[in-house]
């Protein structure tokens, strides 16, 4: 097939990107032609929470990847809509994540598809947003108004999009593993590179820190974690209110057994974050799925996370790790439960893992195209 990929990919940074290219990888291994669009000016930069919305990265070399689009210069949009259009591909993927990004998706989707022959498929990875703003529906209905089906990462999405679209043609599959931030990292290796000392046991919360991923409830859970060999690691840039992280810390006199690693992790020290810690902490408020658990799955780490969204649905309680009740007692009960009473979780990790192929996703993508 002829397909092409729209969204997020590089030079821009992040999991969505990363996500896109992935994909990518995978439809031309399995010999489909790809081409990638993306974003002359993806954010306002009075939009963006971040320090940069770029990777210092090269360009993979073996992606034909073009940036044509910005989501705030409409002539931009009907631009590109009738270029697609006239390259006539069998699929448009539109890498969907938020409703700001609907009014030029929504409208370059519409002008390709008035080729008669060009289907589109909006993979969702978040529909209703964590943090929602007016205006929000009536954008996620004209992004709806444009595809022919959905593909998202988990059912809870799927359900969201029936709210808007009970008719819409839905596939859920769940995020496959991250598996391109290279060979896992010993213990030894990674505290040696970060600077830490390998006779604790490391929590790790790992990604973008946003308010609804429930940092505040894992210090208030950590604070009643007695051991004093467990150190928690926050890794992360800080997208919202990290001075009320810090001085929440110091309220509960966690001092160094927080290590504030809080900037943007490029992706060769992935490997090692996660090669320190021995449980990978999600106490998310809501959610719908993450791309964490999937690199906790390839460098096999037990996870911790709460039964929001999609995320109790590929973290099998007592399998992989523990699913708890979005609360800190529930968190903390898990923290100290893991602290105290060790377990092995390699063997369920490892059979788990198995059902997030790439091979897996690309398929149930593919599944809306011939409906």
């Amino acid at each position: 097939m002829k397909i092409c990929i729209l969204g997020p990919c590089w030079p821009y940074r992040g999991g969505i990107a990363a996500f896109s290219e992935r994909l990518a990888h995978q439809f031309l291994a399995e010999g489909h032609t790809v081409k990638m669009y993306t974003y002359t000016l993806q954010y306002p930069s009075f939009l963006f929470p971040g320090t940069t919305q770029y990777t210092t990265a090269p360009q993979p070399a073996e992606l034909d990847i073009d940036r044509r689009l910005s989501s705030v210069n409409p002539f931009t949009w009907f631009s590109l809509g009738r270029r697609i259009a006239k390259e006539c591909p069998d699929l448009l993927i539109l890498a969907y994540w938020m409703p700001f990004m609907a009014p030029c998706q929504g409208t370059v989707a519409r002008l390709v598809r008035r080729n008669g022959h060009t289907r589109v498929v909006a993979l969702c990875h978040n529909f209703i947003p964590h943090e929602t703003r007016p205006g929000d529906k009536l954008l996620s209905k004209y992004l709806l108004g444009s595809v022919d089906g959905v593909a998202a990462l988990s059912q809870s999405v799927c359900d969201d999009v029936h709210q808007f679209r009970p008719n819409m043609p839905t596939v859920a599959s769940p995020h496959p593993l991250y598996d391109n931030f290279g060979t896992p990292a010993t213990k030894a290796e990674a505290c040696q590179k970060l600077g830490l000392d390998a006779r604790y046991r490391y929590l790790l919360f790992f990604g973008l820190i946003r308010d609804y991923k429930g940092l505040d409830w894992l210090l208030e859970a950590f604070s009643q974690v007695k051991d004093p060999d467990v150190r928690l690691i926050v890794a992360g840039e800080f997208y919202s209110h990290g001075e009320d992280y810090l001085r929440q810390a110091e309220a509960l006199h966690l001092g160094e057994r927080v290590i504030w690693a809080t900037k943007f992790v490029p992706d060769d020290e992935v490997r090692l974050y996660f090669g320190a810690a021995d449980l990978i902490v999600q106490p998310y408020k809501t959610a719908t799925q993450s791309g964490v658990t999937q690199i906790a799955y390839h460098f096999e780490k037990p996870m911790l996370v709460t039964r929001v969204g999609g995320l109790s649905e590929i973290v099998p309680d007592g399998k992989v790790g523990y699913a708890v009740e979005p609360n800190v007692e529930a968190i903390a009960e898990a923290l100290n439960h893991f602290v105290q009473h060790p377990q092995d979780f390699a063997e369920g990790i490892r059979e788990e893992k198995k059902k997030y192929s790439w091979a897996v996703m690309s398929k149930a993508i593919l599944s809306l195209v011939k409906l």
